[in-house]
C-alpha cells in the first residue's frame, strides 16, 4: 500500500483477526450459516432490524451474501462475517455502508446472534473495523446510527470509543411503524 494511493484504491483485506474473532467476507454458501443465525436471533433482530420483518428463506439469505459478496468487491459495501476463533461459529455481521471515498467516511451497521450477546464480542468487532478504517482507509469520519431505544446498539458505540454526535428526532419509521428518534455516534479524527 502506498499511502498516496487514494483510500479507495487501498488494499482491502478479506479477513480481519482480532484477540477472539475472524472477521471475513461473505462467500458463496454461507446463506445457510447466515440463516440460521438470523433464525436463532430473528426475535432480538425484529425489533430494530427493517430487513428482519419476515423471516427469511434459506435462498433469500445466500442472495443477500451474494449481493454483499458483489457490494463488497466493487467497495460500495464492504461487509464481514464475524466467526468465534475458537469455536468458529457464526457470531453476527458488521458492515461498513453509506461510504464516501472522497471524505473518506463510513457508517457502521451490525448485529449479533443473540447466545453471543454480553460478551463484548461486537465491541471488539466494531473497534477492530474502525481502528482499520482509521489506519489504512485514511478514515476522517465513522459513524454508528441506531434508534434512540436501542440502548444495547449505543452500548457498544460508546464502549468503542463513538460520541453521541446528534440525536434526529422523529427521523425514521420504527419496527411497529411508529415513528422513532436516530441516535449518531462518531468518530472523528483530524
Amino acid at each position: 500500500m502506498l499511502l498516496n494511493d487514494p483510500p479507495r484504491l487501498r488494499p482491502i483485506p478479506d479477513e480481519h483477526i482480532t484477540e477472539r474473532l475472524i472477521l471475513r467476507t461473505p462467500r458463496v454458501g454461507d446463506g445457510i450459516m447466515v440463516n440460521e443465525a438470523v433464525m436463532d436471533s430473528f426475535e432480538a433482530l425484529n425489533q430494530w432490524m427493517p430487513w428482519a420483518r419476515m423471516r427469511p428463506s434459506i435462498a433469500e439469505s445466500e442472495t443477500h451474501v451474494r449481493e454483499s459478496a458483489a457490494r463488497h468487491r466493487t467497495r460500495e459495501e464492504l461487509s464481514y462475517l464475524i466467526f468465534n476463533g475458537s469455536s468458529g461459529v457464526l457470531c453476527g455481521i458488521i458492515s461498513l455502508h453509506h461510504i464516501d471515498w472522497d471524505v473518506p467516511k463510513f457508517e457502521l451497521g451490525y448485529w449479533i446472534r443473540s447466545r453471543f450477546s454480553g460478551h463484548g464480542y461486537m465491541t471488539e468487532a466494531v473497534t477492530a473495523l474502525t481502528d482499520w478504517c482509521i489506519r489504512d482507509l485514511s478514515a476522517i469520519r465513522m459513524e454508528i446510527r441506531c434508534d434512540a431505544l436501542n440502548s444495547r446498539s449505543a452500548a457498544v458505540a460508546l464502549r468503542a470509543g463513538y460520541t453521541l454526535e446528534a440525536t434526529l428526532r422523529k427521523e425514521a419509521r420504527n419496527m411497529s411503524g411508529g415513528l422513532r428518534d436516530t441516535q449518531i455516534y462518531v468518530r472523528i479524527t483530524e
